[in-house]
């Protein structure tokens, strides 16, 4: 680790996705970054578990890396061509998920860790901020998580009260205690390696009885600071369950594309579990983020077949986020407008997932770096995925309703030319590729 008291240019106060990845950004491009850590200083938050920058708590998934077709790929493509450690660091660490990149956790916060606490121009301070700083260059990149002196102090300093919502942790269960004789590997419609998931099927009868063991069980109670809306992209499993009989077989437990061994049928419902570490030795149970209690959920998830002697690595659980009316109170290089010398970056501007969080702060280190060389970085064009991303948060969202969003083809610019869904969704790619390189010549 660098010395303590190092001359830097920019404060970052967050050492998950987002401030490492500015960090890293600012590093590289020659400056001198004191990044504030509160883990490691005796606090901690509700979902973290060590001290190691950028440590994933919700899933290890970033989702797919289908640079062609999917948005999300596309912003995997773009954040490499540009020097992202978080996807470096990702693709190091890559386990088997089809289509997916995802990455064994551990491996990858230690990774990215290694990689700051070895760059000379960063020193990383184990210290809790209370207050956002007066003055010089700061980027805030806090999280869904950050702590209530500080965000008490965003509050006093942009005037609004920040908004909420809940963000989920699937459980983990330990490979070696899944029954193989009813569950199987295969990916659905046998994509990537098509055995990239574990499967286990319910019949109709045993479907209903787990819906209704859902909405029976006893939850986890709300607290009074709890009261605020789900994000639909990590919506608990109960709370699906409660929509209708056949949410969660037309969604996360959907039997699609799956092909029973046994029956030589897809499945009435369907559970999959998704690796989790590199050793294969852990695996997450997709889609079942929730609330009830700990001891509820191992009674009703050993139900399901092949999980009958289950044994939990971690159960499940939600946490508050909160996220700034981004769209209202940040300039497009994310400078907060009542104090120029503050960006934000990553979740609490209100970008959803990992992949955006993490591509957010790429582009706070970017718009400071060319700040400090007494430049300004014009945007990346919204025909982007980054443009995109950056220009719902930044303005093209309605700020009254504004909502946590990953990125999707619905943020760009619509293609007008006439074709297929499938080949719409190249056109796109195709178009920002073009728009990427012309932004990065430039």
């Amino acid at each position: 680790m660098a010395r303590r008291f190092m001359t830097h240019h920019v404060h970052i106060i967050g050492g998950g996705l987002a401030g490492s990845e500015a960090a890293w950004q600012l590093a590289e491009a020659g400056y001198k970054v004191r990044l504030s850590e509160m883990r490691g200083s005796g606090s901690t938050t509700p979902a973290h578990h060590g001290d190691r920058l950028a440590e994933l708590v919700c899933s290890n998934s970033f989702r797919s890396d289908d640079a062609d077709s999917n948005a999300v790929g596309l912003l995997h493509a773009e954040m490499r061509a540009l020097g992202s450690v978080i996807l470096r660091e990702g693709d190091v660490h890559k386990v088997p998920a089809g289509s997916a990149l995802a990455v064994d956790r551990d491996g990858f916060a230690e990774g990215v860790t290694a990689a700051l606490e070895g760059h000379p121009n960063i020193e990383i301070v184990r210290e809790r901020v209370d207050r956002l700083p007066e003055a010089g260059m700061t980027i805030v990149a806090t999280g869904p998580l950050t702590a209530e002196g500080l965000a008490a102090s965003i509050g006093a300093a942009t005037g609004k009260e920040s908004l909420a919502f809940f963000d989920a942790i699937a459980p983990i269960v330990h490979r070696e205690s899944v029954d193989l004789e009813t569950a199987w590997f295969q990916s659905r419609w046998n994509k990537g390696s098509g055995t990239d998931y574990i499967n286990c099927p319910l019949d109709k009868d045993q479907y209903v009885a787990f819906v209704e063991g859902l909405l029976a069980g006893e939850k986890t109670e709300y607290r009074e600071w709890e009261n605020v809306p789900y994000f639909e992209g990590c919506m608990p499993i109960e709370v699906m369950a409660s929509r209708g009989l056949d949410t969660l077989r037309y969604g996360p437990m959907k039997g699609v594309g799956l092909d029973d061994p046994r029956t030589g049928r897809w499945p009435y419902a369907c559970v999959q579990l998704r690796q989790d570490n590199a050793s294969a030795t852990l695996w997450n149970i997709v889609g079942f983020q929730t609330k009830l209690k700990h001891a509820e959920q191992v009674r009703l998830f050993r139900t399901i077949p092949g999980l009958e002697g289950a044994e939990f690595a971690r159960l499940g659980g939600l946490h508050r986020n909160t996220f700034i009316k981004s769209p209202e109170l940040l300039d497009g290089t994310l400078r907060l407008k009542s104090a120029p010398h503050v960006r934000f970056a990553g979740q609490i501007t209100g970008c959803e997932g990992y992949v955006e969080s993490a591509a957010i702060g790429l582009l706070a280190g970017r718009f400071a770096a060319a700040e400090l060389r007494g430049e300004t970085l014009a945007p990346p064009p919204r025909e982007t995925a980054l443009g995109a991303l950056l220009s719902h948060i930044t303005g093209e969202a309605e700020a009254e309703t504004y909502q946590p969003m990953n990125v999707n083809f619905g943020l760009f610019p619509p293609i007008t030319q006439r074709a297929k869904k499938a080949d719409r969704k190249l056109l796109y790619t195709a178009r920002a590729r073009e728009a990427l390189k012309g932004w990065m010549a430039g």
